[in-house]
């Protein structure tokens, strides 16, 4: 959510207003993420994200867009597409293609704790529940065809300056191609993910008392792939030290139990559970490298650090995790 295009005032008060909106009042760009940009709007009626698509092409929009509202539809706490008196999700501004959503209320939780873990890993099961009725499908398109097309991108920057992890990318693409292909890889349920649930992508609000999660959002990564995909990616950043990588196991078996009571775990789910945390780590070490060596112009952009994912991925190697049966 950096912001590449610039948005002017007026330009995007008449978006608001052909919307039903009310009147802008006001508009700021938000600096962090790396893929779209993204503005916190102001009107009389209430307050917006505005996102403007800088990579997704328009074939591919529709499916986040009425992911987002079969999931809101179903009592899942979720940005909600606001659309034009035709009943159209996608619009268009400053000649990209644009959304208007919701702005759900709260703030993150950057060091959460078992509590925090519990009602995200159950809040997921219901979102994974919610899915299986989406009548859309499309790739979930940082998964492994993605993978396989990137990896010889970012060796040649690795190669000279940083053979261990040209090794080690290579290495990771080998083993998730073999699992993914197996017949215990085929066999893992599938549906919507949404692929990207980080510490960020989350709200919580305490104004009542104690922390209650009030949102998912950003769901620009999502598609159809592996639901443990998805429990991976939450397992390796809401359970994991942000310093080392190692994983915080009391986090995590708070985090996929809570998850297994509302959507139970397949037998073959909890023994690919290693492999998947892997893997997770694995898209986002690639994809941080990617940026980091290939980036693009942006206003307010800062790249992040490899580093991190890197140092997740040696860790789920070296100690593999398997929830409890």
């Amino acid at each position: 959510m950096a912001v590449y295009t610039e948005v002017g005032f007026d330009a995007a008060a008449a978006l608001f207003s052909h919307l039903g909106l009310g009147r802008l009042t006001d508009l700021q760009g938000i600096k962090s993420g790396i893929e779209n940009t993204n503005y916190y709007a102001g009107t009389e009626r209430g307050q917006w994200v505005l996102t403007l698509f800088e990579r997704l092409t328009r074939a591919e929009l529709p499916y986040y867009l009425h992911l987002m509202r079969h999931l809101a539809a179903a009592g899942i706490p979720v940005p909600a597409p606001q659309a034009d008196g035709a009943g159209e999700l996608l619009h268009e501004l400053s000649g990209k293609p644009a959304a208007v959503t919701t702005r759900l209320p709260g703030s993150h939780r950057l060091v959460p704790t078992p509590t925090h873990c519990v009602q995200v890993g159950a809040m997921l099961a219901r979102m994974h529940l919610a899915g299986a009725s989406f009548a859309l499908q499309q790739p979930h398109l940082r998964g492994l065809a993605w993978w396989r097309e990137t990896v010889p991108v970012v060796l040649p920057h690795l190669q000279h300056s940083q053979p261990a992890q040209a090794v080690l990318l290579q290495e990771e693409l080998r083993f998730h191609e073999q699992w993914a292909g197996s017949a215990a890889g085929q066999a893992l349920p599938r549906g919507p993910i949404h692929a990207d649930l980080f510490r960020d992508n989350v709200m919580f609000d305490d104004t009542a008392g104690d922390d209650r999660l009030c949102g998912f959002f950003d769901f620009y990564f999502a598609g159809t792939d592996a639901l443990l995909f998805d429990v991976a990616v939450c397992v390796n950043d809401w359970c994991s030290d942000l310093d080392t990588g190692r994983l915080d196991e009391v986090r995590a078996a708070a985090f996929v139990a809570a998850y297994a009571a509302v959507r139970p775990l397949t037998a073959a789910e909890r023994r690919l559970m290693p492999a998947l945390l892997r893997a997770a780590a694995f898209r986002f070490w690639l994809s941080r490298l990617w940026d980091w060596h290939l980036p693009r112009r942006a206003a307010l952009l800062a790249p992040k650090d490899p580093g991190h994912f890197e140092r997740v991925l040696r860790e789920r190697i070296a100690t593999p995790w398997h929830p409890e049966t």
